[in-house]
């Protein structure tokens, strides 16, 4: 019998995957439980605008995100903190100040999550920082850190 996967089934496959199983497992197990549905010609046409779609969203995605990128390329953010002597600051500056002082100096809005630091920046100074906006699509910006 075919039936598409509602949920993950482990050794059978992942969601929305249309497999062959024997009648028994399927009336038995995956059907009562609600893991899978029946395949019939109408959910397996209706499955695959899902997926057509699923596509069309995620290449929109991804060249939403590449035109980001170009934009962020070479770009220089100011970020201000209060410094003591020998440039050292008072706190640090984190993903979430440089994103709001991206949105500020640039009017670009960049979620804080998808700029990468290794570490909090403690002291002025330029710094690269990269940014990845898609899993294929990194941005590099440079942060300078004034007293301020």
């Amino acid at each position: 019998m075919k039936v598409i996967l509602m949920a993950d089934v482990k050794n059978l496959g992942k969601k929305g995957d249309l497999v062959q199983v024997a009648d028994g497992y399927a009336r038995n197990y995956l059907l009562p439980r609600g893991l899978a549905l029946v395949a019939t010609e109408d959910k397996v046409k209706q499955l695959a605008r899902q997926r057509d779609g699923a596509a069309r969203r995620k290449m929109k995605e991804e060249e939403r995100s590449r035109e980001l990128a170009a934009r962020l390329d070479g770009l220089t953010v100011r970020v201000y903190g209060k410094a003591g002597e020998r440039g050292r600051l008072f706190g640090s500056v984190n993903n979430k100040d440089i994103a709001e002082a991206l949105q500020k100096e640039h009017g670009i809005e960049v979620d804080k999550r998808k700029i990468i630091l290794k570490e909090p920046i403690k002291q002025l100074g330029t710094y690269p920082v990269q940014v990845r906006l898609y899993p294929q699509v990194e941005a590099r910006l440079t942060v300078q850190v004034l007293a301020g």
